[in-house]
């Protein structure tokens, strides 16, 4: 038995040689989106380094619960039942909110 492809008159169909390149060209987008959709998650995961400071002076017999971050301030939840919103660039605080029981 002989390979029809490898005899020199045997030629290739039409519609298997469009299926062929199409088939081709859609993986060559494939590969492009899934570089791309990895190239943003990098850029956009390593966009933001969330910074807090080395330490946070609370006031006398309090401490931390939680703490959040925003843009130019951060947050401190306590065991008071106050959040204490403080500057991020100079560490002093800036709000005292009161936590008081929902109805």
């Amino acid at each position: 038995m002989t390979n029809p492809s490898n005899d020199p008159e045997f030629q290739e169909p039409a519609q298997i040689r469009f299926l062929r390149r199409l088939v081709t060209i859609l993986t060559a987008v494939m590969i492009f989106g899934l570089v791309a959709v990895v190239t943003l998650l990098v850029i956009r995961l390593s966009d933001r380094a969330t910074v807090l400071p080395d330490n946070i002076a609370l006031p006398g017999g309090v401490t931390a619960q939680a703490v959040t971050i925003g843009d130019g301030w951060y947050a401190v939840v306590t065991n008071t039942q106050e959040i204490l919103i403080f500057d991020a660039g100079s560490g002093e605080i800036r709000q005292r909110v009161a936590i008081t029981a929902g109805e």
